[in-house]
């Protein structure tokens, strides 16, 4: 039981450092460990998630910092949620289709290492190439919406996918991108959860486990939260590129270890 409040609290110090929503480490983590089934871990790491995007966003909102750029954040969050309860819906029709859920974490497994090696390459080229600054809450709406689904059918919360869609669409630097990746993580993965409470697609889960991940993803934030104005953009860039790393690796691993 403890192996779950470490894992969650280590993954959400780095989550509310680098943005990253704290899941992108915890579902392919708990995937690697086995503890738990493929639905289970993707709900239980979503509900952390969760719990530490409300407390990040919550604190920053009451602390009056001005990181999150509501302008657009907000269309980017409303496209998020609805396109949390897309791929909530997308888990479960795939799911469907295999008797294995091994086969759905390989899926998962394999789209998540892709997904990760377009960050990482393009966070080491990030300097050379040329960025945007939207501002049509429309086009908003629809990244956000293609955020949403990605980060609900992964069961990551967000992760990776936004902080290089803030990068090179709104042209932010790393601690204002991070700052706006939670607020929108926590929109997607409160409509993600709505949609498996009212759908009754809740998996079986232990109790104790979800307080557990529950605190420790409020622990995390509140961690990450005070290390990351500790840290400037140079230090966050490099903790994120050295879990992308990670990540990548443990991800084949999964995708081969479910397949077998």
């Amino acid at each position: 039981m403890l192996l779950f409040f470490i894992v969650s609290f280590l993954a959400s110090i780095a989550g509310a450092i680098c943005g990253i929503g704290g899941g992108v480490i915890i579902k392919p983590v708990l995937d690697l460990l086995k503890l738990e089934t493929v639905s289970t871990i993707s709900f239980l790491s979503g509900c952390t998630v969760l719990s530490m995007s409300c407390y990040s966003v919550g604190k920053t909102m009451l602390a009056g910092e001005r990181r999150v750029a509501l302008n657009t954040g907000t269309p980017l969050a409303i496209g998020a949620a609805i396109g949390g309860l897309l791929g909530k819906q997308m888990f479960t029709a795939i799911k469907g289709l295999f008797e294995n859920q091994n086969r759905v974490g390989a899926v998962q497994a394999g789209c998540l290492a892709v997904i990760t090696v377009g960050t990482l390459i393009y966070t080491l080229h990030k300097d050379k190439i040329k960025t945007h600054s939207i501002s049509s809450p429309l086009l908003c709406v629809l990244i956000g919406l293609v955020l949403g689904v990605a980060s609900s059918f992964l069961g990551i919360g967000g992760g990776p996918i936004n902080l290089v869609v803030l990068f090179y669409f709104f042209s932010m630097d790393t601690k204002t991108a991070a700052a706006n990746s939670l607020y929108i993580i926590l929109f997607s993965q409160l409509a993600s959860l709505l949609a498996t409470l009212l759908t009754h697609t809740v998996p079986d889960f232990r109790l104790l486990t979800l307080v557990l991940m529950v605190a420790g993803g409020i622990g995390g934030g509140a961690t990450g939260r005070v290390l990351n104005r500790r840290m400037d953009n140079r230090a966050v860039d490099k903790l994120f590129i050295a879990l992308m790393v990670v990540i990548v690796f443990i991800s084949l691993f999964n995708t081969w270890q479910y397949m077998r």
